[in-house]
């Protein structure tokens, strides 16, 4: 038993050690750039199926969560079961669907508009139970209400927010020769 154990856990240590050697960070614009284009055209990341769209999405839900479980959430009210499962579910969802990172599902849901991880895992978990129970998605009525909640929280933010600190730089008044000088080095940039 304790060898089995064993093999597990550092067949588990292994497989985590690969996929941390496969892709680093990105340490400036152009490499998050390049990660980021080609997170969004892989079908898998990590050994773990990306949908490409809400339909394929509702599919693979459909295939990983027992039936017993879709009738539970299916007779859950929209607003208990968005609050009950975004912080399981949904992180589910944001780390493996690549929210954060990119991955093609999420470049998908940007293009309607939704750009933070939290908003897109609530999209998911919402029109996965309207699918469940035969109503309309109302995506774009969605996608307003997300845009318009996150703008407003934005909103608040700037108005109950703190300033840390506050520095009046002034900049010296440039003389003449200053002047002719960078009128020059401006003209000599553009040939």
């Amino acid at each position: 038993m304790n060898r089995l154990f064993y093999i597990l856990f550092l067949g588990g240590f292994l497989s985590l050690n690969s996929l941390a050697a496969q892709e680093k960070p990105p340490s400036n614009e152009k490499e998050y750039k390049d990660q980021y284009q080609k997170r969004i055209e892989k079908e898998f990341l990590y050994d773990v199926y990306i949908p490409k769209d809400l339909t394929q999405a509702f599919l693979e839900l459909n295939r990983l969560i027992s039936k017993t479980d879709q009738i539970k959430f299916k007779q859950m009210d929209e607003v208990s079961a968005v609050k009950k499962l975004h912080f399981s579910f949904g992180r589910w969802m944001i780390h493996n669907w690549g929210f954060y990172q990119g991955s093609r599902f999420s470049h998908y849901l940007k293009k309607l508009g939704i750009h933070h991880p939290d908003d897109m895992a609530t999209f998911v978990i919402l029109s996965y139970h309207r699918n469940l129970n035969r109503k309309s998605l109302k995506i774009k009525e969605q996608i307003e209400q997300i845009i318009e909640k996150r703008k407003a929280a934005h909103q608040q933010k700037a108005k109950t927010g703190k300033v840390l600190e506050q520095k009046i730089i002034q900049r010296p008044k440039p003389t003449s020769t200053d002047s002719l000088q960078q009128k020059k080095e401006h003209d000599q940039s553009n040939f």
